[in-house]
């Protein structure tokens, strides 16, 4: 759906799921007996149907499968507030009985948010809003099942409200099955490439980048080129960049264009430098930024495999490129095909861990 075809009829069915209507089936919701309710003390006065179940609760180590949807359909948004800290908890998503997921992902850093801080943001893809409301707009069909759970590695519960919105309705032949996978390196090891996505294999198209980056340096950080590797790519990409700033859609480190003393961080539609933690004079040692890019008029298209990398590249004496050794933790956006081969292993709890 979209502006120009809100006044055409359809025949899909409208459906919803949260923590009061758990199976989104027809003229079920808001039946949680109030026994039975996160929210049944403050219900107690008004009883079934009046909010007695709004939130859930994810107990330490503790998988919780948010959605469980077996019909054919599309899922059109996801809203989502948390508590805790938002790497402590993984989203997975399972496209049409597939073992492995196709989103597997911290929730904070799916919903472009990486650092744990609230950073205001506005695209057609994500929108993050005040207090902590995560949104995102990606179609994801699935024609057969479709599987939401969050995983919490924390040591302590965590709440959680959210509501899936989709419809179902016949998915067509050529609508590919959508992806995000997370990464994570801290510290880069000097003179190499940051890899944001490998392994991909199968048709399909690049959508998304979103990247949060820590600079463990003094100086401009952003010179580095990204890369896309598509099909029979071997050392040489097909899609070369001309920087960090550029492939976000900046330009000239960001920095405001009158005064040059400061970063400008930016929201639109496609792209963005919608966080910059700036560093204070105790604990805060360093600028932290948080970055998205959505190819949404520019999909980069492959029919057999996909390989993106970016380099971490600052200056250094004598006019000459420096490789840095930044913290990098980044989500590709992309559909394809299934089967898709199996993500790397996520790093432990405690390689997650922002210090």
């Amino acid at each position: 759906m979209n502006l120009t075809d809100l006044t055409q009829l359809s025949n899909s069915r409208t459906r919803s799921i949260c923590p009061e209507h758990f199976s989104g089936e027809p003229g079920k919701g808001g039946m949680c007996p109030l026994n039975e309710g996160t929210a049944k003390a403050a219900a107690r006065d008004l009883g079934i149907g009046w909010k007695v179940n709004p939130y859930i609760i994810i107990q330490p180590k503790e998988t919780f499968e948010i959605a469980h949807i077996t019909d054919s359909g599309m899922i059109n948004h996801i809203w989502m507030t948390p508590t805790g800290k938002w790497r402590n908890a993984i989203i997975r998503f399972y496209w049409d009985g597939q073992e492995n997921p196709s989103v597997e992902c911290p929730v904070g850093d799916f919903f472009a948010s990486g650092w744990n801080e609230y950073a205001q943001l506005s695209s057609l893809a994500v929108c993050v809003n005040p207090g902590s409301a995560f949104n995102c707009y990606w179609q994801m069909p699935f024609r057969k099942e479709c599987r939401i759970t969050i995983e919490n590695l924390a040591e302590e519960p965590v709440t959680y409200y959210y509501q899936i919105d989709y419809e179902l309705k016949e998915i067509p032949e050529n609508c590919a099955y959508f992806h995000a996978q997370f990464r994570r390196v801290n510290p880069l090891p000097y003179k190499e490439v940051y890899t944001i996505l490998d392994g991909v294999e199968g048709t399909g198209h690049y959508v998304g980048t979103y990247m949060a980056w820590g600079v463990n340096n003094r100086g401009w950080w952003g010179e580095g080129e990204i890369k896309f590797y598509i099909d029979d790519d071997k050392e040489y990409p097909t899609i070369c960049g001309t920087g960090t700033e550029d492939y976000f859609c900046g330009s000239y480190n960001f920095e405001d264009p009158f005064t040059h003393d400061h970063y400008c961080p930016f929201t639109t539609p496609y792209s963005g430098l919608h966080q910059v933690i700036t560093p204070d004079k105790l604990y805060a040692s360093q600028f932290r930024f948080g970055m998205y890019r959505w190819h949404l008029t520019d999909p980069i298209r492959f029919t057999e495999k996909l390989k993106v990398t970016i380099q971490a590249l600052g200056w250094r004496e004598g006019g000459r490129y420096l490789p840095l050794q930044d913290d990098i933790a980044s989500v590709a956006y992309w559909y394809q095909t299934l089967p898709q081969v199996k993500f790397p292993r996520l790093p432990d709890k405690d390689y997650l861990e922002i210090i």
